[in-house]
């Protein structure tokens, strides 16, 4: 079957990177903290834009938030700010550049309590991936009682620009639910290779 005649779910369309990266990447159980710190960053920085637009820019965020290193990221100056600012290769948007190395420092501080952040999150779904049946897109909601939970836990502990909205498009991207409609070919795929976890 050729990439043209695959379904997919709504979303993945039009552009060639929305389309890789539905077919490599999303719902993919992850359980690194190095995606998880990207995605951090990528889905707050999404908020009020499109996630082509941040896609687009992906690239970019990789080379100016030193490959998401959350470890190089907390030590951010005002200085690396106003370098950020002025970088028009990613969203240059002061309170969710300020967000982002704010969040790096509680994102080393709970994976030091924890092991890793990864740990840390995957407990909500007790390691293992939520698996939705959902026909169309009108099913798939901007939030769950799941997001909510772990919104408002990341709220406690002091993060910023992780709302419920924020939280699940992160934790749909890390596989810790997976809401391919079960028409996309690759529902099945991402099923499997939670089971296979």
């Amino acid at each position: 079957m050729s990439t043209t005649e695959k379904t997919r779910c709504g979303w993945a369309s039009g552009l060639d990177l929305a389309i890789r990266y539905h077919d490599e990447e999303w719902g993919v159980p992850r359980y690194d903290d190095l995606s998880q710190f990207e995605f951090l960053i990528l889905e707050s920085a999404q908020a009020g834009l499109s996630w082509n637009t941040i896609l687009k820019k992906r690239v970019g965020y990789r080379r100016c938030f030193v490959g998401f290193d959350p470890e190089q990221v907390a030590r951010f100056t005002r200085q690396d700010i106003e370098r950020l600012m002025a970088d028009a290769s990613i969203v240059r948007n002061r309170k969710k550049i300020e967000s982002a190395i704010h969040n790096a420092r509680i994102f080393l501080d709970l994976a030091a309590k924890h092991g890793s952040f990864s740990k840390w999150l995957w407990r909500f779904v007790d390691g293992k991936p939520v698996q939705n049946a959902r026909k169309n897109m009108c099913e798939v909601p901007p939030t769950s009682p799941l997001s909510d939970d772990i919104a408002k836990e990341m709220k406690k502990l002091g993060f910023k620009f992780m709302g419920s909205i924020v939280v699940y498009a992160q934790i749909q991207a890390m596989g810790l639910v997976n809401d391919h409609l079960t028409s996309c070919f690759r529902y099945e795929q991402v099923r499997a290779l939670s089971e296979d976890k």
